[in-house]
């Protein structure tokens, strides 16, 4: 993950005719026990999968590098072995996603002929270069309803100041919301981003942010990347000439001293000059995605997904083997994708089709999983029913207490009410896991509702699941390691995903959005 086991010996023979039916199926999907195909799920393949996938020769897999490129090669090799095609119509299992990495900028920015360093005072990761006499200061930035800090503005071309936070009323109680409930445009991970791109959609050259724990957290990022000699990764369809630079209290005060307490938008005159340079590399990477079409609805799409990059290899040379994130996921991945092929050699197929998705560049911002659902979706997102995300599902969260059989799942209620009771249904009738709704909370600090693929589908109004077991003192470490895996685990958990996928593609009608993204 962009940063998730269980005795099922016996648990799937406990289906019987007595069972309520789940979401009302089809008279056909009546007939067919898919346990019979959720069995050949097992903990032996997914452990001889995994001690090869997350094993040392594929160097962590790090996007763009030779150890992805085997990933991304064995994964094909076994779709053509199992005999699912690809998803493209012209047979190549590999979507070719185009990437830019930024080299590390240098320069500085010069306030009124003070110069401010990057990396002390000032910090980007890509290039911004000009000469302004004025900035327009937009107080918080913010564009919400019938709240604008934008009204009577002109920023075509300017550059422009925000702050972080969002408007507070006289009693404590935020503008937005009017209740003591803060809004997405005062969190730390999504703030800087919704307010900059707006910004930059009302036609702003570059933004000044100012914002002190942004800018503690992307110094470390900063020296990190200075100190490997690595950029920042990007679709290269999103390169442009726009910037963000973050700024410290130091270098703000220069431009507007009383920032903290102002929030009335004005025009500062001042004598701006931005001298940071940078140079793109171009990376080639590339999602595997493989096709199960339906028997009946072919043109209906369940996507179900995982991320097949880590993070490589450490600068002392220790390979991230990402057993669990998310080698558990990927052969999850191919496990539920044999068992579909063998209801469809028996023919008892799904009446929707099935995408095995398998995307590139999740750690570095789930880069992969972006250009499908925003640049090139191989099949129309408006035919996409669901997507069902397995990010980590071979672990146990050491903070977490009691049964160890337990799966955290987070967005199964953000969109569709249905799914999340078809999701409850299906796991009480075949899998009997804890289902714990920890980290689908709103308030959740973690936010990990937007920080695994299945993101890129849900703003996209797609009704989601993500499976995660949590995090533990192996992620993103040398010790994610395929021994520390729980195949029992794995395997039921597994065996939810697929009974989940089983449901949506088989029942009558698609399941209902009933919520609004956010």
């Amino acid at each position: 993950m962009k940063k998730i086991s269980f005795i099922a010996i016996g648990l799937v023979l406990s289906c019987n005719t007595q069972q309520k039916t789940i979401s009302e199926p089809s008279q056909k999907a009546k007939e067919i026990n898919p346990a019979t195909y959720a069995q050949t799920i097992t903990e032996e393949e997914l452990k001889e999968h995994l001690y090869i996938y997350a094993s040392d020769d594929f160097e962590g897999r790090e996007t763009g590098k030779p150890g992805q490129k085997k990933a991304v090669d064995y994964l094909k090799a076994q779709y053509e072995e199992i005999n699912v095609p690809a998803a493209k119509q012209d047979g190549n299992y590999f979507q070719e996603v185009p990437l830019e990495v930024s080299k590390v900028p240098q320069g500085t920015l010069a306030i009124n002929n003070t110069s401010f360093n990057l990396g002390e005072d000032v910090l980007t990761f890509t290039a911004a270069e000009g000469e302004y006499t004025s900035i327009v200061y937009v107080g918080y930035g913010i564009e919400d309803g019938d709240y604008s800090d934008y009204n009577d503005l002109d920023v075509k071309d300017k550059l422009v100041l925000i702050k972080s936070g969002e408007p507070v009323k006289e009693d404590g109680s935020f503008v937005l919301s009017g209740t003591q409930e803060k809004s997405p445009w005062s969190n730390m991970s999504e703030a800087m981003g919704k307010k900059s791109n707006l910004a930059i959609e009302k036609g702003a050259k570059g933004v000044l942010y100012f914002d002190t724990q942004n800018f503690a957290r992307f110094n470390k990022y900063f020296e990190f990347m200075k100190n490997n000699n690595s950029g920042k990764m990007a679709l290269k369809a999103e390169v442009n000439d726009n910037f963000i630079v973050l700024l410290n209290q130091n270098a703000v005060s220069a431009l507007k001293s009383d920032i903290e307490n102002d929030n009335t938008p004005s025009l500062i005159t001042a004598d701006i000059a931005l001298n940071i340079t940078s140079g793109n590399d171009k990376v080639n990477s590339e999602n595997v995605v493989a096709i199960l079409k339906g028997s009946e609805k072919p043109n209906e799409y369940i996507v179900v997904s995982s991320h097949l990059d880590h993070i490589g290899v450490t600068a002392d040379g220790q390979i991230n083997n990402g057993a669990d994130d998310d080698g558990s996921g990927t052969v999850a991945l191919l496990e539920i994708a044999e068992a579909f092929k063998k209801a469809a050699e028996a023919g008892e197929g799904p009446k929707r089709s099935i995408v095995f998705l398998h995307v590139t560049g999740e750690e570095k911002g789930l880069l992969g999983s972006k250009y499908y659902t925003d640049y090139d979706p191989i099949f129309p997102l408006s035919q996409t029913v669901a997507n069902l995300n397995i990010d980590m599902i071979g672990r146990i969260d050491p903070k977490r207490e009691g049964d160890r059989n337990y799966l955290y799942l987070i967005g199964s209620d953000k969109l569709s009410t249905e799914l999340h009771t078809l999701s409850e249904e299906v796991n009480e009738k075949y899998t009997n896991i804890e289902l714990d709704y920890t980290y689908n909370d709103e308030n959740d600090p973690n936010r990990f509702y937007y920080r695994s693929d299945h993101y890129n589908f849900a703003k996209n109004n797609i009704p989601i699941i993500f499976y995660f077991n949590g995090t533990h003192a192996d992620y993103h470490r040398p010790g994610d390691t395929p021994d520390k895996i729980n195949y029992d685990l794995l395997e039921n958990r597994t065996r939810l995903v697929f009974h989940t996928a089983w449901e949506l593609a088989n029942r009558d009608a698609k399941v209902v959005v009933d919520k609004a993204s956010k």
